[in-house]
């Protein structure tokens, strides 16, 4: 006869392992009340007070439930942690449900469990992995202890990570939170103090070295973080996955950004004092990806505005034609190359050298990059109808003297942009272009005419950033044959000089390089060339008279960094089109 179901005094309804048991014979309905009485007071899973009670060991109880259920039926202790997929399902809810991760197999994973009656736990597994989820019963003992060693395993490697950092302090103002929000009572998701310190750990080693962005990027079975030092991309740390979310929700409460919103990008900003006297701003960017949100952190260096332009790696020759054209009273001076070429820093260093007391500068950025004391600076906003456009036709309404635009994206930006050169403005701004004659034509592809082009644009500068050698460097030999096909003339090759080529050591972290210099173009508008605009000349014929009139291309300006022993020829090669 089967057992009669008990009815507790809470109402409360009976655990589907009580029930089995109670069905099984395994327990008395007194026992089984009991235990659920207990386990509702306490604030327990049901299973835990059972199995305290000594009313069932829990080796049977995996024996039972195998049977029961119809599922396989596992020894964990066999198993090596560290051979487990754990990172598949989040470190939290594995905790929390006591499941742990054993294989996948395309939308099929096995998971370890000791109730299978908690299908709360089942759903949400399912709900987060998208998968079909297969029990396999394990003793409930054994597998509270290897929960424990993969929690453990996990801080342990977190902490490693970040056990030398020492604290480090964000910066507080309207617009810039403070990191004491990230401690909140209301933030629960980004109160881990591992996570904490590894962050200011990560920051750290990223002004350490020089960094220019940083990428904490989640995959399916690994989580990453690198740097971008001097141009090229660096792993530095595989910080647990268990960790991914905390993390990008401690960078959003830093950032001022939405920590509930994970289904579109966000970006914001943040700000790091390094030392009493240095402050360091951060724009950064999150991104939904595949395994969860990807966030890319940017380093904007002040001081890297204020290094000075000889500090930029012009030629003689060319920091003159440049100097002598941002000075001029009006007119328009384009800097192009491709993302990350350092075009914002080197319009930041030309407006510094301009920036007087006398003079009305405005600039409209999307976002402004780095604070120049004494410029007007505007962050557009599409959203909020802050286009470029309109604040340039503001900026013609503020009596302005200089006005830079963060880039010409469309024909009504430079229509405006030109209109301003034109009218006793003097006018600085950037476009993604390959080389300086090039940029012309992509000018008259938007719809720009020949005549305001030949009419407004004095200078247009072309770059590159080339990683430059470290003091380790030593002289190799390459054949003659290869200088020539890079672009050296028979002239050059006088044996006056050597190529250096990268070694490595502490001080550049075995890299061979230190730090950037520029490779530039410098082609001043003259009047030849604005003949060949008017008559809608192309690039090709631009660039022909740019060469008859001693302008170098960037192969040739970067040749001489290697002549000079600034950089290498792969670099050369590898940043330059001949």
């Amino acid at each position: 006869m089967a057992a009669v179901l008990p009815t507790s005094a809470s109402s409360a309804p009976m655990p589907g392992l009580a029930r089995a048991l109670l069905q099984a014979g395994r327990l008395s309905a007194a026992q089984a009340e009991l235990l659920q009485k207990k386990a509702l007071t306490d604030k327990q899973a049901f299973i835990d007070v059972l199995l305290d009670s000594h009313a069932i060991d829990a080796a049977s109880l995996a024996q039972f439930c195998s049977a029961t259920f119809a599922y396989p039926l596992m020894d964990v202790q066999a198993l090596n942690p560290d051979a487990l997929p754990g990172k598949i399902i989040d470190s939290r809810l594995m905790q929390s449900q006591r499941v742990i991760a054993l294989a996948k197999r395309g939308n099929r994973m096995t998971v370890a469990i000791s109730d299978p009656t908690n299908t709360q736990a089942l759903d949400q597994i399912k709900f987060q992995t998208e998968t079909t989820v297969e029990p396999i019963i394990v003793a409930h003992d054994a597998l509270l202890l290897l929960l424990a060693r993969l929690n453990k395993d996990n801080e342990q490697a977190l902490n490693d990570l970040a056990s030398d950092q020492a604290d480090i302090e964000f910066a507080e103002d309207e617009d810039i939170i403070s990191p004491n929000a990230a401690t909140d009572p209301s933030n629960n998701d980004v109160e881990d103090a591992p996570v904490v310190r590894f962050l200011n750990k990560m920051l750290m080693d990223a002004v350490h070295m020089g960094a220019s962005d940083l990428h904490f990027e989640p995959f399916e079975k690994f989580y990453r973080v690198r740097f971008r030092v001097d141009g090229v991309l660096i792993e530095h740390a595989q910080p647990p996955i268990s960790i991914k979310e905390k993390l990008v929700s401690r960078i959003k409460v830093l950032a001022k950004l939405d920590i509930s919103e994970k289904r579109v990008p966000q970006d914001g900003r943040m700000r790091l004092i390094v030392s009493p006297t240095k402050t360091i701003d951060l724009r950064v960017s999150t991104l939904p990806t595949l395994f969860g949100e990807k966030t890319v952190m940017r380093i904007l260096d002040a001081t890297q505005a204020q290094m000075g332009i000889d500090a930029l790696g012009y030629d003689p020759d060319q920091k003159e034609l440049l100097l002598d054209a941002i000075q001029r009273p009006y007119g328009m001076v384009l800097v192009t190359g491709p993302t990350g070429s350092g075009k914002t820093v080197s319009l930041y260093t030309c407006l510094n050298v301009i920036n007087k007391p006398g003079i009305n500068i405005s600039t409209a950025e999307d976002p402004a990059e780095i604070n120049l004391p004494g410029v007007n600076q505007v962050n557009v906003n599409d959203k909020a109808g802050l286009t470029f456009p309109v604040a340039l036709k503001s900026f013609l309404r503020q009596d302005p003297d200089i006005i830079m635009v963060g880039e010409i994206r469309d024909l009504e930006t430079a229509d405006i942009a030109v209109k301003a050169a034109q009218t006793g403005h003097m006018v600085f701004s950037t476009l993604h272009t390959n080389d300086a004659p090039s940029t012309l034509t992509r000018l008259m592809n938007m719809g720009v005419a020949p005549f305001n082009i030949a009419s407004s644009v004095i200078l247009i500068t072309a770059q590159r950033l080339a990683r430059r050698l470290c003091s380790c460097k030593q002289p190799v030999d390459i054949s003659p044959e290869l200088l020539l096909k890079a672009g050296f003339r028979e002239s050059d090759l006088d044996g006056s000089w050597k190529p250096y080529g990268p070694v490595g050591c502490e001080r550049c972290n075995g890299g061979g390089y230190k730090g950037r210099v520029g490779i530039y173009q410098i082609m001043p508008i003259t009047p030849a060339i604005e003949a060949i605009i008017l008559a809608h000349g192309n690039a090709m014929e631009i660039a022909a008279q740019s060469e008859k009139e001693g302008v170098k291309s960037l192969r040739q300006s970067g040749l001489l960094k290697v002549k000079s022993g600034l950089t290498s020829l792969e670099e050369v090669l590898g940043c330059t089109n001949e």
